[in-house]
Parts: structure tokens; sequence; C-alpha cells
């Protein structure tokens, strides 16, 4: 009988998770590499399977798997960790949804969309915060902008809090190429390479631009896109100085024994699974999406700004979801998938509204 393998499921994103497959009646399977962590976590939960694995030894993981079986993996930072839970979901002929939001390991699971598809397997990357508003905001926007051919999409939060994971997830990325969608090919650029102004609630904003999963999932349902911009949100004296400071990472990384020193002095220093925000904080922090569909002559035909809370809470209820709907025989597809084509722009719209994301009813069109 097919199952949910929480991989990862002591770490924060993880149990956090775990918690709400648990309220929704889910059994999952907890996976990591501490046992004694896993069997608290599952009394904690009232009862639950444990298994323990280790990216350090790949069989392991791939023992947890059968054909059919849903992975979840929140084993990051995924450039350092991920490849084992996704070789492990392939070879099984099993479904993958990880929640990284590393983009070039996004964009090493899109590489694997072939193998995936002749196994059977449904690959799911980046399915949280980071990047499933923006691919929901866009493909509502595009929908009612058919004809658009270019789309911005920015990402802002208040108060956050970050988790060691996230914080040890951008070191690694670093010293890493980032990518975009230009002229309807995805093309390395430079992280940071551009700011823009989005305005939210009357207020002007500034992102600065990132590699998200929406530069290679848009065109799988949206097949006329030829650009596909991705912005963070931040005060505009951070967002110039992670500008500035991008042209001196792209330059080490040109060097490659400059590049591995200063990767493996970030690895040592920056470690994952050292908690994260409380319920108390993550109740404070609001979030933001705003995606912008244009013509051929730059003008905004479409714009759809959604709202929520934490991001992490976010992530938690989407990954559950989206783990549930897999395992109940919900997605259209296998391969390497966006959201929107992994279950279809309604379906995701609902899901996102039962996570408690909204849509402003303000945004302009036309």
């Amino acid at each position: 009988m097919a199952k949910i393998v929480l991989f990862g499921a002591t770490g924060y994103t993880g149990r956090l998770t775990a918690e709400v497959l648990a309220a929704q009646g889910a059994s999952p399977v907890l996976a990591g590499r501490d046992a004694t962590a896993l069997e608290k976590l599952a009394a904690d939960l009232g009862g639950a399977e444990t298994a323990v694995a280790d990216v350090a030894d790949p069989a392991s993981v791939r023992a947890l798997l059968g054909r059919g079986d849903v992975l979840v993996t929140t084993v990051g930072p995924f450039m350092r960790y991920g490849r084992p839970a996704l070789a492990a979901a392939i070879a099984a002929g099993a479904h993958y949804i990880d929640s990284t939001g590393e983009g070039p390991f996004i964009r090493t699971v899109f590489e694997h969309g072939d193998q995936a598809r002749s196994a059977g397997s449904a690959l799911l990357t980046a399915f949280g915060f980071d990047y499933v508003p923006g691919n929901l905001g866009a493909g509502l926007a595009l929908r009612e902008a058919p004809a658009a051919v270019r789309v911005d999409v920015g990402y802002f939060v208040d108060n956050p809090g970050t988790s060691g994971g996230t914080r040890a997830s951008m070191a690694a990325m670093l010293f890493e190429p980032g990518f975009a969608l230009r002229d309807g090919r995805v093309v390395t650029e430079r992280f940071g390479a551009h700011l823009r102004p989005f305005d939210i609630a009357g207020t002007t904003r500034t992102g600065v631009s990132i590699p998200g999963s929406e530069h290679f999932a848009l065109t799988h349902s949206f097949p006329h896109l030829r650009e596909v911009n991705v912005f963070l949100g931040l005060p505009l004296l951070a967002a110039h100085g992670l500008r500035a400071g991008s042209l001196l990472t792209a330059a080490v990384a040109k060097v490659p024994p400059l590049k591995s020193g200063f990767d493996g002095a970030l690895a040592r220093t920056m470690k994952g699974s050292t908690g994260g925000p409380g319920s108390g904080a993550r109740g404070r922090t609001r979030s933001w999406v705003v995606a912008e569909a244009r013509d051929d002559a730059g003008n905004t035909s479409a714009r759809v700004t959604l709202g929520g809370g934490d991001p992490y809470d976010f992530t938690a209820a989407m990954l559950a979801w989206a783990a549930r709907t897999a395992l109940g025989g919900g997605l259209l597809d296998t391969g390497a998938l966006g959201p929107v084509d992994a279950f279809g722009l309604d379906a995701l719209h609902t899901a996102a509204l039962d996570a408690g994301w909204t849509r402003h009813a303000a945004d302009p069109a036309g």
C-alpha cells in the first residue's frame, strides 16, 4: 500500500509538516538520521511509524520507498544534501516533493524531468512559500491576460523570522549562478542583477531579482511566455547591497579554488536544523506575492496580489496538501512539474485559500 514518507521529519520545517499531516489524519512514515528524535516526535504526534535514513548512506534513503509512494523531503541545504532523496524517488518510481528555495537545486530537479517521466514519478520542487504563491499568482494573472508574454513576480515578508535551515540554504547559494527566462529559454543570470519597485497597498517596495521555480515551471502551462522575472523584497539599501555583493560573489565563483574555500567555510559555520521562529513570532508575520502579466509593449495586462501569513506555516500546509493529493491520485502528470501543471490552477488556488492566503480585491487589470 502506497504511503507518505517525510524525510527530515525532526527538522524545523519537517516537524511543522508532520504536525499538519497528523492534524489532517494522515499517517506519514517519519524518517531521519536520529532514531531517538524520531521516536520522540512520533510520541508527540500520538504515534507514527519511523525509519532511520541518512543522506550519507544513499541506500538507506532508497530503502524508504516503494513504487507509488510519496516522498516529502525537507533535508537541506539541498545543494549539499538533496540529491540522494531525489535519486531515491526516481529509482523507486515514487513521487517527490521538496521544500527547497535554492535556485541551483531547482534547476537540478527540472533537469531530471525526462528520467522521472520514464520512471512514472512526478517531481515537485520548491513546494512552499518558495515558490508556490508566485506560480499561483502568475497563473491567475496569465489566465486573465492570455496574450501576455512576460510575467514579473515579487515576494515580500513583514516581520520575518528565519530558521537555521533557511540561513544555511541562503549561504549555500552565495557563489552559485542564478537564472532567468529570456526569449523563451532559461539562461544563466547573476543573482541580484535587477531591481524593480512593486506597489503593495499603496506602499512602494523594492525587489531584487532571484532564481525561482517560475522560470522553469510557468512555460509548461503557458508556453507562449518569453520572459519571467522573480524578485525578493528587501529594504532599498539592503537590495542595493545585495546587488553590489552579487558582483563580488560572481567574480569569486569564477576562481574554483577560491569558490571551494568559501563554500567549505560556509558549510562549516552555517548549520541547518537549528530551530526557527516560534508560533507567536510566526503569528506576527505577514506575506505578499505580486504577479504582473505584461504584453509585447511592456504594458501591464493583469495584476494579482496574494496575501497570507507566515512562510513556514504556508510551506508546511502546502507540502502536506501536495503529499496527500499525490497519494490520492490527484497528480495530473509525471516528470518535473510546476505547481500549476501538477494539480491545475483552480485546485492550487483552493489549497492556498485553505492555507490562509487570499487575493486582494483591488488588483487593477488592463
